[in-house]
């Protein structure tokens, strides 16, 4: 049988799975030629070094988990529904179980500083807006946000390394459905108390877009 020709996106694809498993320093390019049933010489028609194939790799996760959602939430108007269905999938079903906080543990890396630091930039402005959107002051949306943003982080952390001790976090089940649904009520109850105070109508139920697969992306 003809053997598979190996795109960019297959190798960075491999890449990210093999750095959820084992860090940064588990990307091998003998290695992922071995998962891949590959040559290095594969590899090298693609990219320069390793390095290369990580900076790749973190673009992939930028693009996939941060700019592909908030376009696809563009067409969202309503923002609690908005900030309902950005968590419902961030904190969905990942597509690469555990890579969020493996990245984030990583973030002195020299190839993994400058994406991750795009990625944050990028996510709390777009938590501030939506905040802002819900009717908050300028600073009290920051405020908000920087909170919804570590409780996404603090979520997916929690799943990886304490899952069994804390169900409401899993990625499926009735008991993580329900904390979820939770959580999100809360991160927009507050939001709203703050910019109409006396108001306590509660947030929409979570729905998810019909484009948007449960992916663990924020």
């Amino acid at each position: 049988m003809a053997r598979r020709h190996l795109t960019p996106q297959d190798w960075s694809t491999a890449a990210l799975r093999a750095m959820a498993r084992g860090g940064v320093a588990a990307v091998s390019v003998n290695a992922l030629a071995g998962e891949l049933e590959a040559t290095r010489g594969s590899f090298y028609w693609h990219f320069k070094d390793r390095d290369a194939l990580l900076t790749a790799a973190l673009e992939v996760w930028e693009r996939d988990d941060t700019t592909a959602l908030i376009a696809e939430l563009g067409d969202v108007a309503d923002p609690r529904q908005r900030l309902t269905a950005l968590f419902t999938i961030a904190l969905g079903q990942e597509d690469i179980n555990g890579l969020e906080p493996v990245i984030v543990a990583h973030a002195d890396h020299p190839a993994v500083a400058p994406v991750l630091r795009r990625v944050t930039e990028r996510r709390i402005a777009y938590l501030t807006d939506l905040y802002t959107d819900l009717g908050l002051d300028t600073a009290a949306a920051r405020h908000q946000a920087v909170a919804a943003y570590a409780a996404f982080l603090g979520w997916l952390e929690l799943r990886r390394s304490a899952c069994d001790i804390v169900p409401e976090v899993a990625a499926t089940g009735t008991t993580a459905a329900a904390a979820l649904e939770h959580l999100i009520t809360e991160l927009t109850r507050s939001a709203v108390h703050q910019a109409e105070p006396g108001q306590s109508a509660p947030p929409p139920p979570i729905t998810r877009t019909p484009t948007s697969p449960e992916s663990g992306r924020l």
